[in-house]
């Protein structure tokens, strides 16, 4: 039992040191880390940021390749379509030009 209570006695006398030391030394270490700390934290941001804009270009082509698979996918429905039914249809200039008839 007596183990326990000199345990105790040493952990809360280096807590209590511990405090003390941050209290008093905290306002003089902390600026300097600050200072070096923040053009550390900006370049991370930066970097961010960059990666962001690339991600953000390389789902723009994404989408736009996408969109080029789907309207040759329609157009080639559209030929076997005609040429399962023998005539030219509305489907395969609705596939050539996606745009028209939106408002």
């Amino acid at each position: 039992m007596a183990l326990l209570d000199e345990l105790l006695k040493r952990n809360v006398i280096t807590g209590l040191a511990i405090g003390i030391g941050v209290t008093v030394l905290g306002p003089i270490l902390l600026p300097p880390l600050v200072r070096a700390a923040k053009p550390a934290a900006k370049a991370a941001i930066k970097s961010g940021l960059v990666l962001l804009e690339k991600g953000r270009e390389t789902l723009a082509e994404l989408g736009e390749m996408t969109e080029d698979i789907v309207a040759e996918a329609k157009a080639e429905l559209a030929q076997e379509a005609d040429a399962v039914a023998g005539t030219p249809s509305d489907a395969m200039e609705a596939a050539a030009n996606p745009t028209q008839g939106v408002a």
